[in-house]
């Protein structure tokens, strides 16, 4: 059973209050827009409506715009995508999001109608109907249902998509929530199962209960028809760590209950809880991240570690059966070993195997590992993966099944899924259609040389008779941060805003990122978060000398740690871009660990309140770097006014104070959609057509 992870927060799984979020330090006296902190003033709210006005008219005022976004707004609503599902019980679960359904659907078919081309769906909850009828603009955030009968589920709802949801008990029989149930009042935390009439609960219990990142502090276990208030304190973290939470493992013959501490992020320890109610830590190394399943305990390694005689080096993946490692013993087998070119991407459980998803420059590799108690796994190939493109696979049923889900897909091939029996051909169940014209281009990997002598992956999606004579409009997209790894995907959105029309699309794989482990991923961090940024630049840089693009066609793009990435192309790297759209971003990074959520991220960039770390911080902070007297290429911020995850003051107060100084910049802040920054299609198709549209404006001239 994988445990509460970073992805999760990083994915915005839970933290804090309410919009405001934790108490923060006053900001400086000197920033004249500090005033826009204050998310829902009416003076902010004001200036985010003549922003979004002014932007509305130059971008979105044309009928090529509105083409443009029906045309995505139609690829999002198609009835033609695949519906992912999730076995819960007999039945197969999928939420659905098209024209009819605006917030979505949450739906239910058997695996004898699901691999029909048209499957027939059971309604389970319409949340555009619960919406009308509790006259609320409640977002889907997920379904924990209660093994082994499957009578009841925790829904996760959350109000505009911010991080903070509610939590309410459900019945799956009469498709009802239970007026009598558990239920978590609004705020950043979580509800999971422990048996039929217990739960564990981690949110806001009032003063003092949250850390200052903004996330759960206390974790209680909770028994039905007693009020929360009267909850039983679990575990208790410090106010500076960063996350609280319990789990129960329902294994069949392997039940166990677990508490989370994460201080920060890489840094988290595990507790086994006994029947009476006392912790064993799981005494591994905290930067590690660890994972129980069946008797195994697992090991994914972020840095070296000498145990049993042996160094085991960073991003190798070790297992143990658990009961030993408790009693003392340290005797680990190596499953994974990272090389120069290859890194763990992920890997997933079956009934009797492990399946490891392995990066090879940036290209997945499937293999096969069966567990043995004595002696080596024996490996084997997965047999039938696909050699193109991405692939990702996850478990159908871990405790009753081998079988498996296999995704796979590239920048212009449309999804295929798979339902794969380990050891045997995969059935191909659905293809996704094509949502714009793939014929005319190819996809290329190529490699840049950064400042320090690394060499940068980064794939190239460009029109198959593309000319080297510099004058090719060109996307280059990036994140490079947190250990997340961005592989070739298909997105109609990028096909008809971009591709289409003739555009360059290139992805970076800076430092910062996951794509060669744990040390591509610590070669950024802090006071090296320089590199990151450096090798994005490199990529720009080898485009234009290889005659691909020129400074005037060429943009950038890229959202949250991406987003300060494009911060830092537009205040360091102003004449290597012809445009850049900066989305739901860290801006101010003297301020970021004192708004909302930003006190859980120190590990990434460092502590600013600290001189000596401000000292190499405010070298990248671009709201400090911001110069007037400088030119800028033309900028796009983007952000979401529910967004309580990154602060949207980091975007209104650059936006003003770039444009206070006159430069090309304008603003779009949509009034819903959380940190993803849409809380419906419609919404996303907008935002979307918004951004296509200001690069090519800006880049095809």
């Amino acid at each position: 059973m994988p445990l509460f992870s970073r992805a999760c927060l990083l994915a915005g799984f839970a933290a804090g209050a309410a919009m405001t979020g934790p108490a923060v330090a006053q900001p400086a006296a000197e920033d004249s827009y500090a005033w826009l902190e204050d998310v829902e003033a009416s003076k902010s709210l004001d200036w985010v409506k003549q922003q979004n006005a002014r932007s509305e008219a130059e971008i979105a005022d044309t009928p090529q715009f509105k083409q443009l976004e029906s045309e995505i707004l139609s690829i999002l609503d198609s009835d033609a995508k695949i519906p992912a599902v999730q076995k819960i019980g007999p039945y197969y679960y999928n939420f659905w999001k098209d024209k009819q359904h605006e917030r979505g659907v949450w739906r239910r078919t058997t695996l004898a109608e699901y691999r029909k081309q048209v499957p027939a769906w059971e309604t389970v909850l319409d949340l555009d109907a619960l919406n009308k009828a509790e006259n609320t603009n409640w977002v889907w955030h997920g379904a924990d249902c209660r093994k082994p009968d499957y009578q009841r589920c925790l829904i996760a709802l959350s109000r505009g998509g911010a991080d903070a949801d509610v939590t309410r008990e459900f019945d799956l029989t009469s498709k009802s929530f239970l007026e009598d149930g558990f239920y978590r009042p609004e705020a950043k935390g979580g509800l999971g199962w422990k048996d039929a009439d217990t739960v564990y609960v981690y949110t806001d219990f009032g003063d003092g209960s949250m850390t200052t990142s903004g996330y759960p502090r206390v974790v209680k276990e909770w028994k039905r028809g007693t009020p929360l208030a009267d909850a039983e304190v679990v575990y208790e973290g410090k106010p500076d760590d960063m996350y609280i939470a319990a789990f129960h493992d329902d294994t069949p013959g392997y039940q166990r209950d677990m508490v989370s501490r994460t201080l920060a992020f890489y840094n988290d320890e595990l507790y086994l809880r006994t029947t009476d109610g006392k912790l064993a830590k799981v005494d591994a190394p905290n930067s590690a991240n660890k994972s129980i399943h069946r008797q195994w305990l697992t090991l994914e390694l972020r840095e070296p570690w000498t145990v049993g005689g042996k160094t085991h080096v960073a991003g190798s993946l070790l297992a143990t059966p658990l009961d030993d490692f408790m009693a003392g013993k340290r005797d680990f087998v190596e499953l994974f070993v990272p090389t120069e070119h290859t890194s763990l991407a992920s890997f997933t459980w079956t009934r009797q195997h492990l399946v490891l998803n392995v990066l090879d420059d940036v290209k997945n590799r499937l293999s096969v590992l069966t567990p043995s108690d004595q002696g080596p796994w024996q490996r084997s190939e997965f047999v039938g993966a696909p050699d193109f493109g991405t692939l990702a696979v996850s478990a159908v049923d871990e405790d009753e099944s081998d079988a498996v889900w296999l995704t796979s897909t590239d920048y212009l091939t449309p999804s295929t899924l798979s339902l794969a029996e380990v050891g045997k051909a995969p059935e191909v169940l659905k293809t996704m259609p094509t949502f714009f014209d793939a014929s005319r281009d190819v996809i290329e990997q190529h490699f840049a040389t950064s400042k320090d002598g690394t060499k940068v992956p980064y794939f190239m999606v460009r029109p198959k008779d593309m000319q080297r004579d510099g004058s090719n409009p060109t996307l280059l997209y990036g994140y490079g941060g947190f250990e997340i790894s961005l592989t070739p995907n298909y997105s109609g959105a990028v096909g008809k805003g971009w591709l289409e029309k003739g555009g360059v699309y290139v992805v970076a794989n800076i430092r910062g990122g996951g794509e060669y482990g744990p040390r591509w991923h610590q070669a950024a961090l802090k006071a090296n978060r320089h590199k990151a940024y450096e090798d994005f630049a490199a990529v720009a840089q080898d485009l234009v000398s290889n005659g691909v693009t020129s400074p005037q066609h060429l943009g950038a793009q890229g959202g949250s740690n991406g987003g300060l990435l494009m911060g830092n192309m537009l205040t360091q790297y102003p004449q290597l871009f012809g445009a850049i759209v900066c989305q739901v971003p860290l801006l101010d990074m003297k301020r970021y660990n004192h708004l909302l959520a930003g006190a859980s991220w120190m590990a990434e960039y460092g502590n600013p309140d600290k001189p000596e770390e401000w000292a190499y911080i405010k070298t990248f902070s671009p709201y400090h770097l911001f110069d007037p007297a400088k030119d800028y290429p033309p900028t796009l911020f983007m952000t979401s006014t529910r967004d309580d995850r990154v602060h949207p003051a980091h975007a209104r107060k650059m936006m003003a104070k770039m444009a206070a100084a006159n430069k090309d910049v304008r603003y779009y802040e949509n009034v819903e959609g959380g940190h993803g920054g849409a809380a419906n299609n419609a919404q996303a198709a907008h935002m979307s057509a918004m951004a296509y549209s200001f690069l090519w404006q800006q880049l095809s001239k």
